[in-house]
This record gives C-alpha cells, sequence and structure tokens, in this order.
C-alpha cells in the first residue's frame, strides 16, 4: 500500500519535473550600476601604476637622507716590527692608527640637499601627473561608453520606428494603395537602421572592455554605468584658469622642480672648486718613542678646475630652463583651445536643444501626419525621419565634445584629483 502511494505521487510529480527541466536556465542578474565616483575609487585602489609613482616618491625622499648625511671617517692601522741594524736600537713591535675625516663645506651641503628637495618635489609632482592622467583617462572612458549607450538606444529606436514603416507601408502595397518602390525604399532603410544597431553594440562592447580594462578586475563584465552627459560642469573665466593652471599643473611644477634641481647641481659643481679639506690625526709607536701628529690634507686644484663638469651642469640647467619656458607656453596654448572648444560645444548643445532638434523634431511629426493623410509620399517622411535623427545624433555628440573640453580643461588645471572621493591630502 505504500509502495502503491510513492508510485502514485511520483507519477503526478513527474510532469512537474519535466517542465523544470525544459525551462530555460534563469538568467544571471544585471550588472550593477557604478557611478564616476566608485569607479574612481575602485581605479585608485588597484591601479599598479599609482603604485609605482609612489615608489618614486619614496625613493626620492631617501634621496634627500642621503644628501643630508655627513661623510664617514677613515680609520688607518698599521702594524710593523723594528729590528736592529745599529747598535743602541731596541727590537720590537710597531703600530701607527690615524684617523682621517673629510670637511664637507656649508655651500656644498646645501647645494646637494637643494638638488635632493627639488628632485623629491619632481618626483611628487609626477605622482600627481600620473594620477591626474589616470583620472583624466578613466573621465574620458565613462562619458564615452554613456555616449555610445545614447547612440545605441537611438539606434534601436530608429530600428523600431522604421519596421513599423516598413510594417504598415507593406500593408498599403499589398492592398495596391502603394507602389512597390516604396517598400523596397522602407526595406532599405531598415537595414540600414539594423547595420546602425550593431555598429552602435559593437562601439559599446568595445568601451565597456577598455573602460574595464583601466578600472581593473574589481569590475565585473556585466556592469553598467550610473551617468548623463547632461551633467554641468562649470567652467571658469580663461583669465582665471591660465592662473590656475600656472599654479596646479604638475607638468609644469615637475618642470619647475627640475630647473631647481639643474641650478644646484650648477652651484655644486661650481663649488666643487673648493680645495677640499680633510682633518688628519694619528700616531706611530715604536718601542722607544710615541709620535702623536695631527695635521690637514688640501686637494689644490691646479691641473683639474671641473671646466668639464660645471660647463656640462650650465648645459643643463639652460636645457630645463627653456624646457620650462615651453612646457608654459605648451599649457596655455592648450588651454585656449580647450576653452574654445568647450565654448563651441556648449553652443551647439543650446542651438540643438532649443532649436534644431525642436525644429526637426516638429518637422517630422508634420511629414508623419501628411503621410498618414495622404497628402506627402514616403521619402519625404524618411526624409525628415533621416533629419531628426542626425540632429539627435549631433545633440549626443555636442553633449560628448563638451564633457570632453571641460575634461581637457580639468586634467591641465590639475582638479581631477581634488575631486575624486579619494583625493590626496
Amino acid at each position: 500500500m505504500f509502495f502503491s502511494k510513492r508510485l502514485f505521487f511520483s507519477v503526478l510529480a513527474l510532469p512537474a519535473c519535466l517542465a523544470m527541466a525544459a525551462a530555460p536556465a534563469a538568467e544571471p542578474p544585471a550588472g550593477a550600476s557604478y557611478s564616476l565616483d566608485q569607479l574612481i575609487t575602485l581605479t585608485l585602489e588597484h591601479n599598479r601604476g599609482l603604485r609605482a609613482a609612489g615608489d618614486l616618491v619614496d625613493a626620492a625622499r631617501a634621496g634627500i637622507d642621503s644628501a643630508q648625511a655627513f661623510p664617514n671617517p677613515e680609520v688607518e692601522t698599521v702594524h710593523g716590527s723594528v729590528r736592529m741594524r745599529q747598535p743602541g736600537v731596541t727590537e720590537g713591535d710597531s703600530r701607527a692608527i690615524w684617523v682621517s675625516q673629510r670637511i664637507d663645506y656649508p655651500w656644498l651641503r646645501s647645494a646637494r640637499i637643494g638638488a635632493a628637495d627639488a628632485g623629491f618635489d619632481a618626483a611628487r609632482a609626477e605622482a600627481r601627473h600620473t594620477r591626474n592622467e589616470l583620472l583624466a583617462r578613466l573621465r574620458y572612458r565613462f562619458y564615452e561608453l554613456l555616449r555610445y549607450e545614447a547612440e545605441l538606444k537611438a539606434a534601436h529606436d530608429d530600428e523600431t520606428t522604421i519596421e513599423q514603416i516598413a510594417h504598415r507601408i507593406q500593408i498599403k502595397v499589398d492592398t495596391g494603395e502603394s507602389p512597390r518602390f516604396e517598400a523596397i525604399k522602407a526595406e532599405t532603410e531598415l537595414l540600414s537602421a539594423r547595420k546602425m544597431v550593431q555598429s552602435a553594440e559593437l562601439r559599446l562592447h568595445q568601451a565597456r572592455a577598455t573602460l574595464r580594462q583601466l578600472v581593473g578586475t574589481s569590475l565585473p563584465h556585466n556592469f553598467r554605468v550610473a551617468g548623463t552627459l547632461d551633467d554641468k560642469v562649470a567652467v571658469p573665466p580663461l583669465e582665471t584658469l591660465l592662473a590656475e593652471v600656472q599654479e596646479r599643473n604638475p607638468d609644469l611644477a615637475r618642470q619647475r622642480a627640475l630647473t631647481r634641481q639643474a641650478e644646484n647641481l650648477r652651484d655644486h659643481e661650481r663649488r666643487l672648486r673648493w680645495p677640499a679639506l680633510t682633518v688628519r690625526g694619528g700616531y706611530d709607536q715604536t718601542p722607544d718613542t710615541r709620535d702623536n701628529r695631527i695635521g690637514v690634507v688640501l686637494t689644490l686644484p691646479l691641473w683639474d678646475r671641473r671646466s668639464g663638469p660645471v660647463a656640462e651642469a650650465e648645459a643643463r640647467l639652460s636645457r630645463a630652463r627653456n624646457e620650462e619656458a615651453q612646457q608654459e607656453f605648451t599649457l596655455q596654448q592648450n588651454l585656449e583651445v580647450a576653452w574654445q572648444q568647450w565654448q563651441i560645444a556648449a553652443s551647439q548643445v543650446q542651438a540643438l536643444q532649443s532649436g534644431i532638434l525642436r525644429q526637426a523634431e516638429a518637422a517630422l511629426r508634420i511629414a508623419e501626419a501628411a503621410y498618414r493623410y495622404g497628402e506627402r509620399g514616403i521619402l519625404d517622411y524618411l526624409d525628415a525621419q533621416r533629419v531628426y535623427r542626425a540632429a539627435r545624433n549631433e545633440l549626443i555628440a555636442a553633449r560628448f565634445d563638451q564633457q570632453v573640453a571641460s575634461l581637457e580643461i580639468d586634467r591641465l588645471r590639475a582638479t581631477l584629483a581634488q575631486s575624486s572621493p579619494t583625493a590626496e591630502p
């Protein structure tokens, strides 16, 4: 009896089990959305380039300790024996101990320490440059992904709209209300729209892979980004931006530090022309006598006036000054170009939002209504649809260009790291 009940319930449960087995596997949940600040945090925590730049800063800090160190003393000891060659000489062991200490001139020491301090400042500026460039690339890829997502959404909307148009046209062609040419034209437009969708999907996948490569493996494959291309970015006047670039730009700060380092190295080479002074003291001891002595060793720069090293240091200083002037001029020109690009992109966005896109949308509605009532043909409707799509895509591109221009301005004035959630103190 018990076996019959088990068999009965097994037969009842068999269809449900078969249905569960035939049902498709549940799709993995959509990836989490990451804001720009979250992506910045992940990048700064796992990027190896930033750690390498930090190691260079530590090495430069250790270079200051090396420059501040005093020269070590030298101890010389000699042991020997005294043998009698004439009467009256006492035989026995002899030894000598001498201690030498090179004098570190204050003017040499200050130039050496100044060069090490400038090298440390250059290393810190290089670390800020690495951080600033990394955040700039991350922000560019973030808005690039937003742009391709907007383009893909627009391409899907176009495909849906053209599919509806092609379906209505096919009905009219089948009923004899429209010529076959209109169906061919609509099918061509539909194929073009589907091609645009495929291209937009490919660009989106490439942008997502590039962004994940920049952030690291901590970002899942099926991630999404949270943001819009409409993020407002306030851009100060050009005069204010020029002053901020002079004060904050890490490339210019690094070049200025290298110039100061070259100046200190030039001064160090010049001051090495002074006679080197070493204090030496000790004693010589024989079985009969003990001779204590103290004196100085003076290295006279008679034959080598260090003209070669001084000339090399002066040439390096001249090169550093020229590179600093060129860097300052280049930054100024790049800032002016980025500011003008931002002005142009902002004007284009304003014009497209307030005028062109609205007019294209109004023209599209009129053409659609005229086509429905038979006043216009399919070609006029498709042309209006094409003009509207072009204006909408231009607006997406203009918004992206505006973000890129503001990004370039922030990169030049080095405010990306300051606005990040893990900014340097």
